[in-house]
């Protein structure tokens, strides 16, 4: 997949002073400063387990997550893996535990999203 191809020489090229990785998981609204854009739930899949795996090789702190920033409603990107409260759902699974912050203007998705992260104690970045 091209975007994954893109994300990749996105992660591997980077130029952010050494700060951990945060990624921004969002259909339209471009990423603040320093944030690596995910699209989709399987492109932020793929980028996690990029980190996961950079960061046990290398011991980069570059590779280590430092948030997902996260929307709600995937729009017309929700083909390739569903909104993205689908994300939190894979986290949960995987047993994976990451900061969190809701950037969606939909109050049910974001109660929805709240729900799994309380009920996984992880912390929400407000």
């Amino acid at each position: 997949n091209v975007e994954y191809i893109l994300l990749n020489k996105q992660i591997a090229g980077r130029k952010n002073g050494g700060k951990e990785m945060k990624i921004w998981v969002d259909d339209v609204r471009t990423p603040p400063k320093g944030y690596k854009w995910c699209k989709t739930v399987n492109e932020a899949k793929w980028a996690i387990n990029y980190a996961e795996e950079m960061f046990a090789k290398t011991k980069d702190s570059y590779y280590k997550l430092e948030l997902v920033d996260i929307d709600h409603d995937a729009g017309q990107y929700a083909s390739d893996g569903g909104d993205y409260i689908k994300l939190l759902d894979w986290l949960e699974e995987t047993g994976r535990n990451y900061p969190i912050r809701i950037h969606s203007m939909n109050p049910v998705g974001v109660a929805n999203m709240r729900l799994i992260i309380q009920k996984n104690n992880w912390r929400e970045v407000r």
